[in-house]
């Protein structure tokens, strides 16, 4: 009964704050609808971004973000940071903690936030800096009020409303409020509204979204990436400024023509001595492809890449007899230096806009400083060639995962085009095994295989060949054989051909105890070198689509040789399926009475399917992790 009593004064006592401190029930925790919590590990309560654009250099943004953070996880979600240079002044910055009951913990002046650099080590110098919170918290849920305002003289990135900004987070309120009182010309994109609680209030003058009440979002695997299918919206100015540089972006032919003519011509000036050099290195070569193989050659050898980001060399590259002097740059003093070589040959080249790593578009509807990564195209009359200027050891021509398959933005005098980087689709990302296994009496075996790769496979293997003795023997066990116990790789050797664009491995193997031995049998998994272990999770409600972002080709071949006094009874059967998903085929052949061959081929096509269609894809994958399992039996004679 006392204990009661203590239960309804509590309860009182909160919902007598409640109605004498409104801003206590909107900091609380316990006032947070059950749809918001659910999945989520933080909710953001508000998230207010105000800008104004007084002028084409003259940016005021203000923001008023208040996060609750539920548990440990939440914690990424606070964002409690600016960034700042010499382009951008933070005018003012605060935050307060209040705990679970909306009381306040802490409060947090401009002064009280770390500053440091905001580079890594690659980059040599930049004036590149953050302010951000360090806040440890004593308990969960707690809530930050964070409270920001910049000024910034470049309006060429004018920040976008993204609402819902990751997995596992919920929005209350997202509001996003663009002020243009001098009616300066802009152009908006607005993707994926549709679905959500979105409110459009803008004017001729002003953008202002809301959106309301967004439940956190699960994460699902093997689907498209997040941008693509939650709202957002960005802004472009038809006349901007960038480092105090004028600009002008109503198409990707007045932005190319700009950032040509302000940012990239005559840039590109050469020592005599260089340029002498560089000729004489290609006096005896009419084709222009191997001219440009050996000034990539050259390139490669003679320079490395650090990143310089001061003031407009964000975009700008470094001088070419500058690089030439120091023998280092950016991506775009790299590119440019190479540019400038090709140049002084005759080979036709230009600088490129892309976005590097996440596979992401140049929006070719929407022209706007975009990209965060610079390549060079050389047109090659319609063949187009490409480098990446930034690496000492990736083959001419190639690549990779880092920027295939998608649209670019080559920058030419004469305006900006769209063109799209090769793809390297299914059978081009080829892996080939072939090995004998000798299979010991004991239950171990030896064995000795070669490994070939090609396309994304290679890109994915071939700096391996720069691992020292021990990295390389924890890249094999831990990585490529995790699966297999007791497994000793002997005389590796690696032959990188980077003409063909081939990594070929020679390695020679010991496993002990592999087998299973009995009195009279012998029992052993017949996939030693390439089983599929990689089984999609197991969705009972799978809300959005399949996509295959990467297919692929694995061939292998392994004669095994059975140990003196057994033979061979029955093989497996041989299995084949195919289906839009891939094909997935085993043949079995008795060479001779000591003699097995096992044959497989896993092919896994890119695309993307409709959400009804993992469950059959996850079963495909989960046949073929099986059978990759399959073991078969020996008999002691």
């Amino acid at each position: 009964m006392k204990n009661t009593h203590y239960t309804i004064f509590f309860i009182v006592f909160i919902l007598c704050n409640s109605i004498f401190s409104q801003e206590n029930e909107q900091l609380s925790s316990l006032f947070l609808s059950k749809e918001l919590k659910e999945n989520a590990n933080a909710v953001i309560r508000l998230n207010e971004i105000i800008i104004d654009i007084d002028d084409v250099d003259k940016l005021v943004v203000k923001e008023k973000r208040i996060v609750t953070v539920l548990n440990k996880l939440g914690r990424t979600h606070v964002d409690a940071y600016k960034h700042y240079d010499d382009d951008t002044k933070i005018t003012k910055l605060s935050a307060v903690i209040y705990d679970a009951l909306g009381e306040k913990v802490k409060k947090y002046s401009k002064n009280d936030f770390q500053d440091v650099s905001a580079v890594d080590g690659g980059t040599l110098y930049s004036d590149s800096r953050v302010k951000f919170l360090e806040h440890t918290p004593t308990s969960y849920p707690y809530t930050v009020v964070f409270e920001s305002e910049y000024k910034n003289s470049s309006t060429g990135f004018i920040p976008k409303w993204f609402p819902i900004e990751n997995y596992y987070l919920a929005v209350e309120k997202s509001i996003y409020f663009v002020n243009n009182p001098q009616n300066i010309p802009f152009r908006k994109r607005e993707k994926n509204f549709e679905g959500f609680s979105i409110k459009n209030t803008s004017t001729d003058t002003t953008l202002h979204y809301t959106l309301t009440n967004q439940k956190a979002i699960k994460r699902e695997y093997y689907t498209v990436n997040f941008e693509d299918f939650v709202p957002n919206a960005t802004i472009s100015l038809n006349s901007f400024s960038l480092k105090g540089v004028k600009g002008n972006s109503k198409n990707w032919e007045e932005f190319g023509k700009w950032m040509y003519n302000r940012l990239i011509k005559d840039r590109n000036e050469l020592p005599p001595a260089t340029v002498a050099k560089v000729k004489n290195l290609v006096k005896d070569i009419d084709n222009p492809v191997e001219k440009a193989k050996i000034i990539y050659n050259y390139v490669q050898e003679k320079t490395r890449y650090i990143s310089v980001q001061v003031g407009i060399g964000g975009w700008e590259p470094i001088v070419a007899n500058k690089v030439d002097q120091v023998g280092y740059g950016d991506c775009k003093g790299l590119t440019n230096y190479t540019k400038a070589l090709l140049d002084a040959v005759g080979i036709e080249s230009y600088h490129t806009l892309v976005y590097a790593e996440n596979k992401k578009n140049i929006d070719k509807d929407f022209s706007s400083l975009q990209g965060n990564h610079m390549i060079l195209n050389i047109p090659n009359n319609g063949e187009d060639i490409w480098l990446e200027c930034t690496s000492q050891t990736m083959p001419f021509g190639f690549l990779g995962r880092f920027t295939d398959d998608r649209d670019v933005l080559v920058i030419t005098p004469e305006g900006g085009i769209v063109k799209r980087t090769p793809a390297y689709v299914n059978e081009d990302n080829l892996q080939t095994i072939k090995a004998t296994i000798q299979l010991l009496s004991t239950g171990n075996i030896t064995a000795s295989l070669e490994r070939k790769s090609y396309g994304i496979q290679y890109d994915d293997k071939y700096n391996v060949e720069n691992f020292t003795p021990k990295e390389l023997d924890d890249y094999y066990k831990t990585t490529v054989w995790d699966y297999v116990n007791n497994l000793e790789v002997k005389n590796i050797n690696h032959v990188n051909d980077k003409d063909k664009i081939e990594f070929k491995e020679s390695i020679d193997i010991e496993i002990e105890k592999f087998a299973t031995v009995r009195d009279s049998s012998y029992l052993f998994k017949l996939n030693v070198f390439n089983r599929y272990t990689d089984i999609p999770k197991k969705y009972r409600n799978r809300q959005r689509p399949l996509e295959i972002e990467r297919g692929f080709t694995h061939k292998d071949e392994f004669i095994f040789t059975i140990p003196k006094g057994y033979s061979l009874t029955n093989l497996p059967e041989n299995k084949n399926i195919t289906n839009k998903f891939g094909t997935y085929k085993l043949t079995f052949e008795q060479v001779n009475p000591t003699t097995l061959k096992y044959q497989r081929e896993f092919s896994l096509k890119e695309g993307n399917h409709s959400k009804e269609d993992y469950k059959t894809y996850r079963k495909f994958i989960k046949t073929v992790a099986k059978y990759d399992n399959l073991r078969t039996e020996i008999i002691k004679q």
